[in-house]
């Protein structure tokens, strides 16, 4: 029984280079995309996640037609698509006085759809569905390098601009009245956010990047109302789905990223229905005792 259990579920981690390759790299991406996801949704912006993930596409499909599949010159090419979709759709938004999340969505449908067309004009549907939905187990040393590298920056960087970007997302007046450091952690932030993506689509694709983002960040806030033990959950959701992500693959012969995002939505239902802070049966047992 034990020796069955262990050749299921940790023997791939330990007999195959490929599987170490895809776990670093994974464990990279979950100790920093959700932490980004949690800011992002406290600050109601989980959409905003979405559209910048599409909107590196193009970037990053320039990036390949000059280098191929160069980890470097798509990670800048997507860089640059995305701080530039970032800025425009705040200038647009100021000049207009409309949501910027409303020019934000026109602006990454455009990115999408020019980097999908760039990628079919001269590449082949295979580089579209590795764009799309990432390659795992083909991962390289290069991108792993590159995820050791974004998580690092994450850490330092939220740690230095968390009180800052908290109290823009409880009070943004006040923090505008006793400081102009708003807007410049808002753009940090956000750099930060596309760093993460750019870097997380190597893996897992820009369709499902946004995914380890938002939804165990999501989820996450079912079991506590406390930022840190948000923090906390966000990112051990993202790293016990990246494991069955893995093993599913590696056994079942499935995509590894759906599989992932599959079991983040399985521990997204698990925690709507029995979160000890917003579950569903908290609260009707909360409701019960008042009704009583």
């Amino acid at each position: 029984m034990l020796n069955d259990l262990y050749s299921y579920l940790i023997q791939p981690l330990l007999s195959y280079d490929f599987m170490q390759k895809a776990s670093v790299s994974l464990i990279c991406l979950c100790l920093s995309a959700p932490l980004i996801g949690v800011f992002l949704t406290l600050k109601r912006m989980s959409l905003s996640g979405d559209a910048i993930s599409h909107a590196i596409l193009p970037g990053a499909a320039v990036g390949f037609l000059f280098s191929g599949l160069s980890v470097t010159a798509m990670t800048i090419g997507g860089m640059i698509a995305g701080i530039v979709v970032i800025i425009m759709s705040s200038l647009f938004s100021r000049a207009s006085k409309s949501s910027e999340e409303s020019n934000l969505a026109v602006f990454y449908l455009f990115s999408l759809a020019l980097g999908v067309l760039i990628i079919s004009l001269n590449g082949s549907n295979l580089d579209l569905l590795h764009f799309l939905f990432g390659s795992v187990f083909a991962i390289g040393s290069e991108t792993i390098v590159l995820l050791g590298i974004c998580t690092t920056v994450t850490l330092i960087v939220l740690s230095f601009i968390a009180r800052p970007l908290i109290l823009d997302i409880v009070d943004p007046l006040f923090l505008e009245s006793v400081s102009k450091s708003g807007t410049w952690v808002h753009i940090c932030f956000m750099i930060l956010a596309v760093f993460n993506l750019v870097s997380s689509f190597q893996a897992i694709g820009t369709l499902m990047a946004v995914g380890i983002m938002i939804i165990p960040a999501t989820s996450a806030k079912f079991w506590s109302y406390r930022l840190t033990s948000i923090l906390v959950i966000s990112v051990f959701q993202a790293l016990i789905s990246s494991y069955v992500g893995l093993i599913m693959s590696f056994h079942y012969n499935v995509p590894c990223s759906p599989a992932i995002i599959i079991s983040l939505s399985t521990l997204y239902l698990v925690s709507f229905i029995f979160g000890s802070h917003k579950g569903i049966i908290k609260k009707f047992i909360k409701g019960k005792h008042y009704e009583n």
